[in-house]
């Protein structure tokens, strides 16, 4: 099934890939009532990691944004596994990303607004989210970028 988010997405060039199969004893994606929780999404493309390493090191922070992008649409997938359909999102509630990040990288808020503009452009309004972009050491796969969303549904 596909809808106007979808739709906006192919207008943007994107297709919502399919899901990434959980790395350990996890679900992509859980439903508790009228919200869906995604757990972390890795920069998956076609079940490999484009790039690994740190922010400010091996990567750049353009390249992050690219990969936290590529983390938001892996995200999308995840939803949509458990809520069939991603025009039933009522609003993106909250995003949390992580940067692997050099010692003296400051830029992981640059660097989440790759998911955060691509949900703003895939949903307008309801795109609009609360948010944290947390430097960490290391990311699972040395993953320089990792997103969880947490999305209400309509009911």
């Amino acid at each position: 099934m596909s809808g106007a988010v979808e739709a906006k997405l192919a207008e943007l060039g994107l297709t919502l890939p399919d899901v990434v199969p959980p790395l350990a004893a996890y679900q992509p994606a859980v439903q508790t009532g009228v919200y869906v929780y995604t757990s972390g999404q890795l920069p998956m493309v076609d079940g490999k990691l484009p790039v690994t390493g740190k922010v400010g090191a091996e990567v750049t922070a353009d390249e992050a944004k690219d990969l936290a992008r590529t983390c938001a649409l892996n995200a999308l997938a995840a939803v949509k596994s458990v809520a069939g359909d991603l025009d039933r999102i009522a609003r993106v509630v909250k995003v949390v990303g992580f940067v692997a990040s050099a010692t003296d990288f400051t830029g992981q808020p640059g660097v989440i607004n790759g998911a955060s503009e691509l949900l703003g452009k895939a949903l307008g309004e309801r795109g609009v989210h609360a948010r944290s972009a947390v430097g960490v050491a290391v990311l699972p796969l040395d993953a320089p970028v990792e997103i969880e969303i947490q999305v209400e549904l309509k009911p």
